[in-house]
């Protein structure tokens, strides 16, 4: 859960529709990364803007274990904030524009956020995966293109020779023991990135 998210508008009015809005995207984002710690937005007027009001800048800040991912976003006149600047022209209604604006840019900054997040948990579980400790066993089983590992566990578990690493190929036979990351298959439980390893590191199951 986030905590209390900070909102700060700056050289502007404070909009309560836009601070709800922002609350808001910023819950949206926990779906991606449950593990936010902490969140401020900044909503300003740049300064050479100040006076048509018509341009805005978002600021997000995100706090995540270990890392913060901040992200500035300034929208550019694309197709929507015309569409927008013909209808706040028309209803001649500043404060509408503004707050048409700030939607625009509050959107498009928590897009790029969450994006940011993907990339940051992809990362993370990168990590994960590369220093898990891997398990250990012995071949039972060897085929011409495959074979089985015997855990320490006492479970077969099926790996392709292509997962053993190339050093160890030559020397693996029936019997040798290895080590190897475990992951989910098409047909159960599989091992990847085999390796033989020398005597004495295998464990005989009871």
């Amino acid at each position: 859960m986030i905590r209390p998210v900070q909102v700060t508008f700056r050289n502007m009015q404070p909009l309560e529709a836009l601070e709800e809005t922002i609350r808001a995207r910023a819950a949206w984002l926990e779906t991606f990364y449950p593990d936010i710690v902490g969140c401020r937005v900044l909503v300003e007027t740049p300064h050479r803007h100040r006076e048509h009001g018509q341009h805005i800048r978002v600021r997000v800040e995100l706090s995540l274990p270990g890392e913060d991912v901040v992200v500035s976003h300034e929208p550019t006149l694309h197709a929507t904030l015309k569409d927008v600047e013909g209808e706040a022209h028309h209803k001649d209604d500043d404060i509408e524009a503004v707050h048409k604006y700030a939607e625009v840019a509050v959107r498009e900054a928590f897009d790029a956020a969450r994006r940011r997040l993907q990339d940051s948990a992809r990362r993370q579980r990168a990590d994960v995966k590369t220093h898990e400790a891997p398990d250990h066993g012995r071949v039972v089983e060897l085929g011409d293109d495959h074979g089985f590992i015997e855990t320490t566990d006492g479970r077969r578990v099926y790996f392709h020779r292509t997962s053993v690493l190339d050093e160890g190929l030559a020397r693996l036979t029936v019997g040798s023991e290895v080590a190897f990351v475990e992951e989910s298959g098409d047909k159960g439980p599989q091992a990847s990135t085999v390796r033989v390893l020398g005597k004495h590191h295998y464990v005989t199951p009871p």
